[in-house]
């Protein structure tokens, strides 16, 4: 008897399709779920570069590998490139949680570009860029420490904000609790957060956002 059971409804039933989150998974479990999906299209998240290398030669084969994200596509095409949330990352640290958001859109079909090294530490470089963001009806703000970010980045844009507050920083910046009570405690009216390191959920939230159904590219 199988341990799992892949949902290839939920698609259909949420405008989301299956994604398999490795952490915790075995070698053995995540071959057995690749062989059981066959050439049908999956997202695996949180698979660190160890793991992958332990799978099957087989399983690797089929898979689109990216290690700073820790993401795989399963039998992808990636025919479709709709134009997607813009995706704002306060520092270089932050680029494994911006990559994971990024990956999962393009599995989607969509093309969103990361604007990367725009904290308030130099806030000159967000301002640089701020006609870039403003172009997007999707904003998704990356940022650790105090994350200030989202606050700022909220403010100065009509477009829909999804924080994510990632793990970077030390001491009172509790491995992302201080910029996920940022986010939540922010005073620019409408923004919105995920968890901690979500850039996965980050990214489905502006599909849902952007699309309103079934992503396009997987219909």
């Amino acid at each position: 008897m199988n341990e799992f059971e892949l949902d290839w409804e939920r698609l259909q039933r949420t405008g989301i399709g299956e994604a398999i989150f490795c952490h915790g998974k075995s070698p053995p479990q995540i071959d057995a779920i690749l062989a059981a999906a066959g050439q049908r299209t999956l997202l695996l998240t949180r698979l660190d570069e160890p793991k992958f290398a332990l799978l099957h030669e087989e399983s690797r084969r089929r898979l689109d590998y990216d290690p700073l994200s820790r993401t795989a596509f399963h039998e992808f095409r990636g025919e479709s490139r709709l134009a997607g949330p813009g995706i704002v990352c306060a520092g270089t640290s932050d680029l494994p949680v911006a990559r994971e958001a990024a990956r999962t859109l393009e599995f989607y079909g969509y093309d969103s570009p990361i604007i990367a090294d725009v904290g308030v530490a130099g806030l000159w470089r967000l301002l640089r860029r701020l006609e870039d963001i403003r172009r997007f009806r999707v904003v998704i703000v990356i940022a650790g420490m105090e994350g200030s970010l989202f606050s700022v980045v909220a403010g100065l844009v009509d477009a829909s904000v999804i924080a994510v507050p990632v793990s970077v920083g030390y001491g009172v910046a509790a491995d992302g609790r201080a910029a996920l009570n940022s986010a939540l405690a922010s005073c620019a009216a409408g923004l919105v957060s995920v968890n901690i390191d979500n850039g996965f959920g980050a990214a489905c939230a502006a599909v849902r956002i952007l699309q309103g159904g079934p992503p396009q590219a997987l219909r």
